[in-house]
């Protein structure tokens, strides 16, 4: 490691820990040339593909770029900083899991409003307008529509779970009924 006082090449370690991610290492150095000591920090270098634009431009993937577009949906909505970068963590890895060298930013995007979705309605709709290139207010409510096409459908299957549950604790309250003694 060249040192950053007097650009001596050679060096010896005197400490070394683990960032509590464990993701860095935190290498104290000193250089054999003047003395003095520096610090380095090692990580994995994470590969991530090249994004592929609508139009065919080719460009690198730029994480910052992501957060950003997350961030300015989330904007003046009651949501913690920790569950945005959590969003931005679940693209990014999705990114990463992406299967080959090259990603289309069409999938990058439907990652992003998948995540948003779970997270909070607005921000997802804010972040679809602008992905999706809303033209005018019926695009909106197309997509609102959509949402509680959705949310209607889970209401329905979590009440008929409710109701196979009660179903099931009425044939107990029978049997105990019938059989006391058990």
């Amino acid at each position: 490691m060249k040192c950053p006082f007097c650009g001596y090449y050679e060096d010896r370690v005197t400490d070394s820990r683990i960032s509590r991610d464990g993701n860095e290492i935190r290498r104290r150095r000193e250089c054999l040339g003047c003395g003095k000591r520096f610090t380095t920090h090692e990580f994995v270098e994470e590969m991530l593909p090249v994004v592929v634009k609508k139009d065919g431009r080719r460009e690198p993937f730029d994480l910052i770029k992501i957060s950003s577009g997350i961030k300015k949906a989330c904007e003046k909505r009651p949501i913690s900083t920790d569950s945005i970068e959590a969003v931005v963590e679940n693209v990014k890895h999705a990114c990463q899991e992406f299967q080959g060298k090259e990603i289309p930013s069409r999938v990058i995007g439907e990652t992003i409003m998948q995540e948003l979705q779970k997270l909070d309605g607005v921000a997802y709709v804010r972040f679809a307008s602008v992905y999706r290139e809303f033209r005018d207010v019926s695009d909106f409510f197309d997509e609102l529509k959509d949402i509680l096409r959705k949310k209607k459908a889970e209401l329905n299957v979590h009440k008929a779970q409710l109701n196979v549950h009660k179903a099931q604790l009425n044939v107990r309250k029978k049997e105990k009924k019938n059989n006391p003694e058990e």
